[in-house]
């Protein structure tokens, strides 16, 4: 194998091959713009639906809740940050780290994509919802926040409010009742 600053020889079987590569430094990753995956032709394929969270105490009802919005488009979730989830829910928030939970999310079936939001308060996903553009902002009945409804109606986007249904055979989970307080 030869290295140097930013090329790769190796061998794999009887070839020689070449790899260019980059070390990727965090303070490089600042001012990225937000980007969406989409379908090959560059245009998302069904109406964008955004919905917002912590995730922390994440359950059957949020997957449940992630199964019915998709059924209303392609289904982007804002998953709150650690300072965010931390000032809408106190200290000792949250359990899990906002990577780990936007892993969790992203690995449901139903979501196209998972990201994690970077404002603060109830509309912490508002900088992200301004470049996303989504058609509907979807929420269930505790998600119901005067303020989220007013954005939406300021901005044109459909909101959509859904009654929480755990799925058939399993029992309704809040994740209040699942920390004890």
């Amino acid at each position: 194998m030869i290295l140097d600053a930013d090329h790769v020889e190796t061998s794999f079987g009887d070839r020689l091959c070449s790899l260019g590569y980059r070390v990727v430094r965090d303070q490089d990753l600042t001012g990225f713009t937000l980007v969406l995956l989409d379908d090959p032709e560059g245009q998302p394929s069904r109406k964008m639906v955004l919905v917002t969270g912590c995730y922390d105490w994440f359950h059957s009802g949020h997957v449940r809740f992630f199964e019915e919005v998709s059924g209303l488009g392609d289904l982007y979730v804002m998953v709150g940050s650690d300072a965010n989830v931390r000032l809408l829910k106190g200290d000792g928030h949250p359990m899990f780290s906002q990577d780990e939970r936007r892993y969790m999310v992203q690995s449901v079936r139903y979501v196209k994509q998972a990201l994690i939001s970077t404002g603060q308060g109830w509309m912490d996903a508002e900088p992200e919802i301004a470049m996303i553009k989504p058609d509907m902002y979807a929420v269930n009945e505790d998600g119901d926040k005067p303020e989220k409804h007013e954005f939406c109606q300021a901005h044109g986007i459909q909101y959509v409010v859904l009654k929480r249904t755990p799925k058939e055979g399993l029992l309704r989970r809040q994740s209040t009742d699942l920390r004890g307080f």
